[in-house]
């Protein structure tokens, strides 16, 4: 069997499953039965602005927080990503990937990842017997971290593979409570830890830049918390890309219009449709727009980034509805 006949099944395969899990949904559809959400939350401004749509847009190393594929065929030798997230609800989200591709690649391309969250402070409480039944206690200041190591590799001119290992930390403060001694300042500390794995693939069809992909991301066992377990947001991804003024060349001449569509079936929410525009009117200059089928609060978003000599700056802004505004800003250099 070829290589495109493998995996033109695989790509069968994984449209199948979510029709298969759509069927089971219709009778009875589970939300919110999972943990770690962060891993959900879009790492940098480009994705932001282009709703997130980059499974087979390849972005250097923040690739590795989409279908880690897309390092495989970066052009530098080194690639940088710092991003900060100003999230609703004074939630600060940051992220950083690093990329190296030795040689010209043919031993692939290795790349780092690091996400923390930080969700503020939080005043603790205790049980206590006076009128308010309570008493303050510390400041509680719960985080989360997803730490990672990935790899790509281009196996000829138009397949690519990659895989993410992530270390997950979760930390949500401390409780004072009586123990099974009925003393009455037990101190307990709650946390979890988990791994994850993401892998993804991105074919390039020879038509054009027209190109397809697939990525699996969040795969990993049961994780505990205290006495209860739950999973990881567990999403399979489909994607298809093309920079659509190739149709039209003639006329548009050097400007791109990269369009991209994913359809992501999630573990704990409903399928969902995601498409991306990136504008390029000239090679420095980038305008975005993006939107996103199956969210309450936010459907559309928009972006802009501008690069030049290796240095690249991107900014997007996502309308949250009640919740407010989300704003990302992301610095990006090449070498």
């Amino acid at each position: 069997m070829s290589l495109r006949n493998h995996y033109m099944n695989i790509l069968r395969i994984l449209l199948i499953l979510p029709l298969l899990n759509g069927g089971l949904a219709m009778a009875q559809i589970k939300l919110a039965q999972s943990g770690a959400q962060f891993l959900s939350v879009d790492s940098d401004a480009k994705a932001g602005g282009m709703a997130g749509a980059l499974t087979t847009v390849e972005s250097n190393s923040a690739s590795i927080f989409f279908n880690p594929a897309g390092m495989a065929r970066m052009n530098p030798s080194i690639d940088l990503m710092a991003s900060q997230n100003q999230w609703f609800a004074d939630i600060a989200y940051n992220s950083f990937s690093a990329a190296f591709k030795p040689g010209t690649g043919e031993f692939g391309v290795f790349g780092l990842s690091f996400v923390s969250v930080d969700y503020g402070e939080i005043q603790g409480t205790q049980r206590w017997d006076n009128d308010l039944g309570y008493k303050d206690t510390e400041i509680l200041t719960p985080s989360a971290f997803a730490a990672g190591f990935g790899y790509a590799k281009s196996l000829n001119d138009k397949f690519s593979v990659g895989a993410h290992v992530k270390y997950i930390g979760l930390n949500y403060g401390k409780s004072i409570y009586p123990d099974d001694d009925g003393n009455p300042d037990t101190v307990k500390s709650h946390l979890a830890f988990a791994n994850a794995f993401d892998f993804g693939t991105i074919y390039r069809t020879g038509w054009k830049t027209l190109a397809f992909g697939m990525s699996v991301k969040n795969f990993s066992n049961e994780v505990v918390f205290e006495k209860e377990g739950f999973q990881l947001p567990l999403t399979f991804t489909l994607g298809i890309s093309m920079d659509a003024f190739e149709l039209v060349r003639n006329v548009m001449g050097q400007q791109i219009m990269l369009v991209s569509l994913d359809v992501l079936h999630y573990r704990s929410h409903a399928e969902q449709l995601r498409i991306g525009f990136e504008y390029k009117p000239i090679d420095m200059l980038a305008l975005r727009a993006g939107y996103m089928s199956a969210n309450d609060e936010n459907d559309i978003s928009f972006g802009l980034g501008i690069q030049q000599f290796g240095l690249a700056f991107d900014y997007a802004y996502e309308p949250f509805g009640r919740l407010g505004d989300v704003q990302r800003m992301t610095v990006r250099f090449s070498l």
